[in-house]
């Protein structure tokens, strides 16, 4: 006989994209997975436990595949028991990082330690991101085969190009065999020649080298070639500019296995908000134009981009706080990914399930793991939500260590109240 408690969670709408599900249902969890969902004034025998959450949204636990949790080496901008408390803060129960930490994470022993460090914690899951290229310099390729051993989901140089198109021919042929995709950061860097915002009237204002939108398209167009060209799937991160959309809209109607994401700011703000030098609102690639910001949003509404990630990227105070050019490029996006997610609902963009869809089931596809749904036996992550709860965001609350974004200020509404894995919730205190 079982010893194994059964959990039900009660009272709260269920929307999974997934299986196109949204209705008022509960939630039965037994041995840290879904035993099934069944009708809120249905009895059940065996439960020993019932959460009430009457009035609330449940929803597979959200995913942000593109984070930087600076561990190892870079722990005074992030830690991973900052950044995972910090996602179970935003509703996040699972997280991707890059590779770009100090030792890179190129070897299996620099993945084994991340997967053992977020072990120690349990505030979420974490999928290391390997490298495509020994040390992301873009010359070699890493040890790719044995990255994917240790437990890397996919491969990428996030913030650094791989510039030699038969290197990256040669990567998208191993990923391909090792069921992986590489995650392309496009920035052409002969285009981009030391450009620190976007290329156009607002830069020029302020003097400031600009990046065209042409920097990111042009390796998008290629990596869309390549993908074709090996059968290779290709993830593109962050994507910006309208230019962009369209290429990979007519990949994906030709039959290239490309995917895409875009982050927050890149359908929030426009290049306006770095007008004072503002350092928070420093991102690579960088915030576009009003015509950006209306393709982006179409292209998450048509399914042309694919999902939503944060693009978490945390930085020091003495590496934001200083002359524009010498800023480190990034936000601070973990905790607010889900709240801005939402304004997407709110303006009629994306209906609520397809907005979850965009942060559950999605991203576990591109990256191959087994959350992303509450479906029967699938794991029990999950995520509560009070669509009518309404909050600032203000830095100083920031769990996480990187404490910059132009959003400081920002008044949103909808906020995760509560976050599951394996069917235990996850202490943290909330604002």
């Amino acid at each position: 006989m079982s010893s194994e408690r059964i959990k039900r969670i009660h009272g709260g709408r269920v929307i999974d994209p997934a299986v196109n599900l949204d209705a008022s249902l509960d939630i039965l969890i037994e041995n840290g997975r879904i035993k099934s969902l069944i009708n809120t004034n249905t009895d059940f025998p065996g439960v020993t436990e019932k959460i009430d959450v009457s009035g609330k949204i449940l929803t597979p636990g959200l995913i942000d595949m593109h984070t930087h949790l600076r561990e190892p080496g870079q722990e005074y901008k992030e830690g991973i028991e900052n950044g995972t408390k910090a996602a179970a803060s935003g509703g996040i129960t699972s997280v991707a990082c890059m590779a770009n930490t100090d030792p890179v994470n190129d070897n299996g022993s620099v993945t084994d330690f991340i997967i053992r460090r977020a072990a120690e914690f349990g505030y979420a899951r974490v999928y290391p991101i390997g490298a495509v290229s020994k040390s992301l310099a873009g010359v070699e390729l890493s040890e790719m085969g044995e990255l994917a051993a240790a437990g890397c989901v996919a491969f990428s140089d996030d913030g650094n190009t791989i510039m030699n198109a038969e290197l990256m021919r040669c990567a998208l042929e191993y990923a391909r065999d090792l069921d992986k995709c590489i995650i392309v950061h496009a920035e052409d860097l002969n285009l981009l020649r030391g450009g620190v915002m976007h290329e156009g009237s607002v830069g020029t204002q302020m003097g400031l080298p600009g990046a065209p939108s042409s920097s990111e398209e042009v390796i998008v167009a290629r990596d869309i070639i390549l993908s074709r060209m090996t059968g290779a799937p290709v993830h593109f991160a962050h994507i910006s500019t309208a230019g962009s959309v369209e290429l990979i809209r007519k990949a994906k109607e030709d039959g290239v296995p490309v995917t895409a994401e875009t982050c927050p700011h890149y359908f929030t703000m426009t290049h306006q908000a770095v007008l004072g030098y503002n350092t928070r609102a420093r991102v690579n690639p960088p915030l576009r134009e009003d015509s950006d910001v209306e393709a982006i949003k179409n292209g998450l509404k048509e399914g042309v981009l694919d999902c939503i990630a944060s693009d978490h990227a945390p930085h020091a105070r003495h590496e934001k706080e200083v002359e524009f050019e010498r800023a480190m490029p990034g936000i601070s996006g973990i905790e607010t990914i889900l709240g801005l997610t939402l304004t997407l609902v709110d303006d009629g963009t994306l209906s609520l399930i397809e907005a979850i869809e965009k942060l559950t089931v999605v991203p576990a596809r591109i990256i191959g793991i087994e959350s992303g749904t509450l479906s029967r036996g699938a794991p029990a992550d999950i995520t509560v939500i009070d669509m009518e709860k309404e909050w600032t965001v203000k830095t100083e609350n920031f769990i996480s260590k990187g404490k910059f974004t132009p959003f400081e200020g920002m008044k949103l509404k909808g906020r995760a109240v509560a976050t599951f894995i394996n069917g235990e919730e996850i202490n943290i205190e909330r604002e």
